[in-house]
């Protein structure tokens, strides 16, 4: 019987320039593991003002990651989105995933699946800590970086407003709730995985 792990690590939040930059400068090829089977959590931290319940909206949001091959070690250079709405089929038959992909230095054929049941909202409560918004089953594609982008929504602590497309690629946004009188924003947006 095989046991799976949750593993949690934090990565720097990458936006503008440095996204950019991290795109050009391909970090070093890591020691392969070839045993990247398993559920990698996704985490956020921000400091939320005068909104509640930020999550990601429908099964269309995009979770911008660069992937990393659990075989040889193999990172991708661009940034690559999943989407729950997304299922591709296994070879031989062994189910789905949201994300099926070979392998360009090794050829291997790896996936990552969305697991739909973990997606989770950042409360008020949740307020400057770490939290798993997500969990990823990952089988030999392992996110090793998120970027966050449109897509997300938010609610005002008392007035209930409900904002949505919420950009979070340069980790801060800004509005204001007319019913409650008050400006609402999301700041020093942190992701780790």
């Amino acid at each position: 019987m095989r046991t799976r792990t949750v593993r949690r690590r934090r990565l720097p939040f990458t936006t503008g320039r440095k996204a950019a930059a991290a795109a050009v400068a391909r970090p070093s090829r890591a020691e392969p593991s070839h045993a990247t089977m398993g559920k990698i959590a996704l985490q956020l931290k921000a400091t939320l003002e005068n909104v509640t319940n930020l999550r990601p909206l429908g099964e269309d949001f995009r979770w911008y990651l660069k992937m990393k091959c659990g075989n040889c070690g193999e990172i991708s250079e661009k940034w690559q989105y999943i989407r729950l709405m997304d299922t591709v089929a296994l070879k031989g038959g062994r189910g789905s995933a949201s994300m099926v992909q070979k392998c360009k230095l090794c050829a291997r054929e790896n996936s990552i699946e969305i697991l739909s049941s973990t997606i989770k909202s950042y409360n008020a409560e949740d307020n400057e800590k770490f939290k798993t918004i997500v969990e990823f089953e990952c089988r030999g594609l392992e996110p090793i970086d998120f970027q966050p982008q449109a897509g997300f929504a938010a609610e005002g602590v008392e007035s209930g407003t409900v904002f949505s497309d919420i950009n979070l690629q340069e980790k801060d946004w800004t509005d204001y709730d007319e019913k409650a009188q008050e400006s609402v924003g999301i700041y020093e947006g942190q992701q780790g995985l």
